[in-house]
C-alpha cells in the first residue's frame, strides 16, 4: 500500500512537473509588440485603442501589446529624436502622414508594408493610403481621417441674435462683435501649443488663395511670398486685435481651450473633427460648420484642411517586423472601428459593422469630406520636420504679434526657399 502511495505522489509530483514546465514554455512563447502613440488619458482616441489592444489581445493570446502615450507636441520631439537612433524606435509607432512619415522612409526607418497590406485590400481602399506611400511603396496603416471644423455653441450665439452660423467672413465679425457686446467670448485658441493657431491660420490661407495653390507651398514647389498668405495673416491678427479670442488663450493648453468651450466659456471652436463625439454630446446645442470664404474668385467654402493623416507605421529595426505590421493592420482597423463609433475620426477603413449608433455630427463631418471641392493636409505633416518646425516657429511668431503678414512670408521664403 505504502508502495502504491508512493508511486502515486511521484505520478502527481512529476504531473506538476510537466504542467510547470509546459506553463513556463508557453510563457516563454508569449510575443510582445510595443507600441507608441499620443493616445493619452485625456485624447478623444484613448478609448479606442483600449478597446482595440484589448480586443487584439484576447483574440491572439500569444502576443502582448505595451503601449505607451504621449502628449502631442512631445511625442514630436520624442518620435524625431528617434528616428536618428533608430534602435530605440518601438515595434509600432504612431505617425502623421505626408512628409512626417516620409522622413522615416527615406531615412529607412519605416518598415515597407506592401506585403502585409495585401491582406487587407478589400478593407482599406488604396486611396486612403495615398499620403503614406513613397515611391510606391506602402509605409503606413491609416487610422481614421479628420479635417478642422468649425464648431459653434448655437445657444451662445442665439444670445447675440443669431440663429444661424456666419456664411461670409463679414458675418463671422458681426457676429463676433455682437457676442462681445453679451459679455461673450467669440474663440479661444491654444497659444502653449502652436499646432492649434494653424487651426485657426491655415483655414484663413485656404480659404484666401485656394487648396491648390496652398498644396503648392506646402509641398516646396511655390514660394511663401504670397501677397494672400500675408492678407490671410493680418486677417487672424486682426481678430485677436478686436478681442475675438480669449486673450487667456496664449497660456491654455489645446485640453483647457476645448474643456472652456465644451462648458459654454466660447462661442467658437476651431479644430479638428476627431473632436465631433465630444462636441456632440455637449450641453447645448452644437453645429459642425466651417471657416467662411475670403476670396471666393479662389476658393470655395468645401474646400477642408486634412485628409488621411494619422498612421501607425513599423519600425525597420524591429526584431518581429512580419508580426508588427499584421498587428498593426489589426489595430489599424479596430481602432478606427471604435474610433469612428465614439466620434473620434472619420473612417479610413471601409465599416463592415452597425454603423447606426454614429453621432449626427460625425455623419455632418463625413458628408463635408465626401463634398469636398479640394483637401490640404495639415501643414506640419506636408512639411518634412526641419521646415514643419521652421513653419511653426513663424506661426509662433504671427500669434504673439511678434511679426506681421510681410514678415511671415519674407521670413518663410528666405528660410525654407
Amino acid at each position: 500500500m505504502k508502495k502504491i502511495t508512493a508511486i502515486a505522489l511521484a505520478l502527481v509530483i512529476a504531473l506538476g512537473m510537466f504542467a510547470g514546465c509546459s506553463g513556463n514554455k508557453k510563457e516563454s512563447e508569449e510575443k510582445t509588440i510595443t507600441l507608441w502613440c499620443i493616445a493619452t488619458e485625456s485624447d478623444a482616441n484613448h478609448k479606442a485603442y483600449e478597446q482595440a489592444i484589448d480586443e487584439y489581445q484576447k483574440a491572439h493570446p500569444g502576443v502582448k501589446i505595451e503601449w505607451e502615450a504621449f502628449e502631442n507636441q512631445s511625442y514630436k520631439t520624442k518620435i524625431k529624436a528617434a528616428m536618428s537612433d533608430p534602435d530605440t524606435l518601438p515595434d509600432i509607432f504612431f505617425t502623421w502622414a505626408g512628409a512626417f512619415l516620409g522622413d522615416f522612409a527615406a531615412a529607412e526607418a519605416a518598415y515597407c508594408l506592401d506585403d502585409a497590406y495585401k491582406a487587407h485590400k478589400d478593407a482599406l481602399p488604396e486611396k486612403m493610403l495615398a499620403n503614406s506611400t513613397y515611391n510606391g511603396k506602402h509605409y503606413g496603416v491609416p487610422l481614421t481621417y479628420n479635417f478642422v471644423g468649425m464648431f459653434a455653441n448655437m445657444d451662445l450665439l442665439a444670445q447675440a441674435g443669431w440663429d444661424h452660423v456666419p456664411e461670409t467672413y463679414e458675418d463671422l465679425t458681426a457676429c463676433c462683435d455682437a457676442l462681445l457686446a453679451k459679455g461673450i467670448i467669440p474663440f479661444g485658441c491654444a497659444g502653449k501649443e502652436t499646432w492649434c493657431v494653424t487651426e485657426y491660420l491655415e483655414p484663413i490661407i485656404l480659404k484666401t488663395i485656394g487648396y491648390q495653390d496652398l498644396n503648392e507651398v506646402f509641398a516646396g514647389r511655390a514660394t511663401w511670398n504670397n501677397e494672400g498668405i500675408a492678407s490671410s495673416v493680418a486677417t487672424l491678427q486682426d481678430m485677436i486685435d478686436k478681442g475675438y479670442f480669449d486673450p487667456n488663450g496664449t497660456a491654455l493648453s489645446n485640453d483647457e481651450v476645448k474643456a472652456n468651450f465644451l462648458a459654454g466659456k466660447t462661442a467658437f471652436y476651431q479644430n479638428g473633427t476627431w473632436n465631433c463625439g465630444e462636441v456632440n454630446d455637449a450641453d447645448f446645442n452644437a453645429q459642425l460648420c466651417l471657416f467662411p470664404v475670403m476670396d471666393s474668385a479662389k476658393a470655395t467654402y468645401g474646400q477642408l484642411i486634412g485628409g488621411p493623416s494619422d498612421t501607425l507605421a513599423v519600425s525597420s529595426h524591429s526584431k518581429q517586423k512580419e508580426l508588427a505590421a499584421e498587428v498593426a493592420f489589426e489595430l489599424g482597423k479596430s481602432i478606427c472601428h471604435y474610433a469612428y463609433l465614439i466620434g473620434s475620426g472619420l473612417p479610413a477603413w471601409t465599416p463592415d459593422y452597425d454603423v447606426s449608433a454614429v453621432k449626427p455630427m460625425v455623419i455632418a463631418a463625413g458628408d463635408m469630406a465626401v463634398k469636398s471641392d479640394g483637401m490640404v493636409l495639415f501643414g506640419d505633416t506636408a512639411m518634412s520636420a526641419d521646415p514643419a518646425n521652421t513653419y511653426l516657429s513663424y506661426v509662433d511668431k504671427v500669434y504673439g504679434k511678434e511679426i506681421d503678414g510681410a514678415g511671415f512670408i519674407a521670413g518663410l521664403a528666405k528660410d525654407l526657399q
